[in-house]
């Protein structure tokens, strides 16, 4: 059975225990990112099984349509790069683990982390003292103050409950199903939007991007915040109103941002404005990026591998694939 693996940048799969269940297969692993059809189906020409690393490579009907040999992808979680329908109709499975009860606590950390590295400027103190200067202004603590929760999803709920180990004031602004389960949780619920944006003092997004999500949060909603708050999205960029944080952040509302997601991936421009902001931290988008989630992720993946080469698959999501299989 011929596996390939796409995007493992740092070729950290092979050194996960998990990988010993596929490693019998002697998977191709490819490190570089390409989302040219043409090169990636000189990769995948001979490739039964694709394994992805979340959403790193769209999978688009005109790549699909030209890999006869392809049988399974497996990853995990959502999966809007890939066009299910082509794939289904091309007998190719989709499996993929949504780990319905498992919040990715990387990625609440990592936004948490922002939150604290912002707060206490702790980049611009670092590089302070690397350039021979003894401190950099002065920092805030963030006990006492009010962080908005936009999605109160797993990872919404996960960086809730760390927030409030912090002694911060939490507010919600969701979904009225996730609004009932934020309140039962005994967190305040903003009277509405505009409110809710313009109450916080940090807002941070925690949303899955589909189209009744895509640019949910408006230039508008932006100008409400306060000149001294903090916006995070460890989430997805295009939650965001295209060109509007760059906009409100130079117009300094919300006042400054901590951002790990972009609109393009891999972001290798550093010409990007977010880049060249003062009043902006950006990550290379490393929010679920650690060893540990990598092996509980890769474990679902590979597993859904044996459970197709035994016959059996497991958390297929496009079940009518079988019933055209080559």
């Amino acid at each position: 059975m011929k596996i390939t693996i796409l995007d493992d940048y740092f070729d950290t799969l092979r050194t996960l225990p998990c990988f010993e269940t596929i490693a019998r297969y002697a998977p191709s692993i490819w490190t570089d990112h390409v989302q040219d059809d043409d090169a990636l189906m000189e990769r995948l020409a001979e490739t039964e099984v694709l394994v992805l690393i979340r959403e790193r490579t769209k999978i688009r009907r005109s790549l699909i349509e030209r890999l006869p040999k392809l049988r399974l992808i497996s990853q995990r979680s959502v999966y809007p790069h890939i066009d299910i329908d082509a794939c289904t109709q091309r007998g190719v499975l989709v499996s993929s683990s949504l780990h319905a009860d498992t919040p990715s606590y990387a990625t609440s950390e990592l936004t948490f982390g922002l939150i604290l590295a912002a707060f206490r400027q702790i980049p611009q103190q670092v590089a302070s003292l690397k350039a021979g200067q003894w401190q950099f202004g002065i920092g805030e603590t963030v006990r006492g103050k009010t962080l908005g929760i936009f999605g109160y999803g797993r990872i919404g709920k996960a960086v809730a409950d760390y927030a409030r180990a912090f002694g911060m004031e939490i507010v919600v602004w969701a979904r009225p199903a996730s609004l009932e389960k934020a309140k039962q949780d005994g967190y305040a619920i903003a009277d509405s939007k505009s409110a809710f944006f313009a109450r916080c003092d940090v807002l941070s997004l925690h949303m899955r991007l589909v189209e009744a999500t895509r640019g949910i949060v408006t230039a508008a909603d932006l100008a409400a915040m306060k000149p001294t708050a903090l916006l995070v999205n460890t989430s997805r960029a295009g939650l965001i109103e295209p060109g509007a944080l760059v906009t409100a952040l130079r117009a300094g509302r919300p006042g400054r941002a901590a951002i790990d997601v972009y609109e393009e991936e891999p972001l290798r421009d550093p010409a990007h404005p977010l880049l060249n902001l003062p009043n902006v931290l950006c990550t290379p988008h490393i929010g679920y990026v650690t060893r540990d989630e990598y092996e509980l992720q890769f474990r679902d993946i590979f597993d859904q591998i044996v459970a197709y080469a035994e016959g059996h698959p497991t958390n297929v999501v496009n079940p009518d694939a079988l019933a055209n299989r080559r």
